[in-house]
């Protein structure tokens, strides 16, 4: 059972993420958006938006730190476990509270804005769901494990998540994991496999054109200019 939940069933997922992102890009590149609804409601998006954005960035880039950086490559740079563990705890539960406060003021804004609410696919809800339930699992495991006892991930879930990546997962180590963190992984695998299929797409893609891209040229067909005279810059071109 430790092998299927912990090689078989991650490996179905990572292979659903990369293959479905391929298969989306390849075959619907107009639904690769956002499904912005800023149109119908700006006032509550303004808000919820930023909080949700950034917040959800700081801690990905904490996920990241936590679980692709060995624990010896921070013991080699010369940081204490117990400043790299304040840190990532303080930065952590910020950026959690902020996410969550976030996503709460978009949901209400999708549920009570009728527009907005008419333009949600099921899709949008079980992402939603599924997203929600990770990020409220990883706040109570940093709570839990800080409260209630310390559970070190680096020794356990980052070596198995690295070893995904090298081809020898140690299924072992998540299963001595607290059930929380093995909940949590599990989630966060389901996500992964839904991520392809939902708004979420947006994330890999990166307005770069708009840097390099020349300027928009508006022409008139009407031959005459009009009463008063173009400000400079404004002159009709030929």
């Amino acid at each position: 059972m430790s092998v299927v939940l912990w090689v078989v069933i991650p490996y179905i997922c990572l292979t659903i993420f990369v293959v479905g992102h391929i298969w989306r890009y390849r075959y619907d590149k107009f639904g690769w958006t956002t499904r912005s609804s800023q149109l119908y409601e700006n006032r509550l998006l303004r808000l919820g938006s930023p909080l949700f954005h950034f917040g959800i960035l700081v801690v990905a880039v904490g996920h990241f730190a936590g679980l692709v950086v060995p624990k010896s490559w921070t013991d080699a740079a010369g940081v204490p476990e117990g400043a790299y563990h304040a840190m990532a705890v303080g930065m952590g539960s910020v950026a959690g509270i902020c996410t969550v406060a976030g996503m709460a003021i978009l949901i209400y804004r999708r549920r009570t804005v009728g527009p907005v609410f008419s333009a949600t696919t099921r899709m949008d809800k079980l992402m939603y769901l599924v997203l929600a339930t990770v990020i409220l699992l990883g706040l109570a495991n940093t709570a839990i494990a800080n409260l209630f006892g310390h559970y070190d991930y680096r020794e356990g879930v980052s070596i198995w998540f690295r070893g995904l990546f090298w081809f020898q997962p140690q299924p072992e180590l998540m299963a001595a994991a607290p059930l929380g963190f093995q909940v949590h992984a599990m989630v966060a695998m389901l996500l992964f496999a839904l991520w392809p299929f939902t708004r979420l797409v947006h994330v890999f893609s990166a307005p770069l054109g708009y840097v390099t891209r020349p300027y928009i040229v508006y022409r008139s067909r009407d031959d005459r200019l009009g009463a008063r005279t173009p400000p400079r810059g404004w002159e009709r071109t030929r």
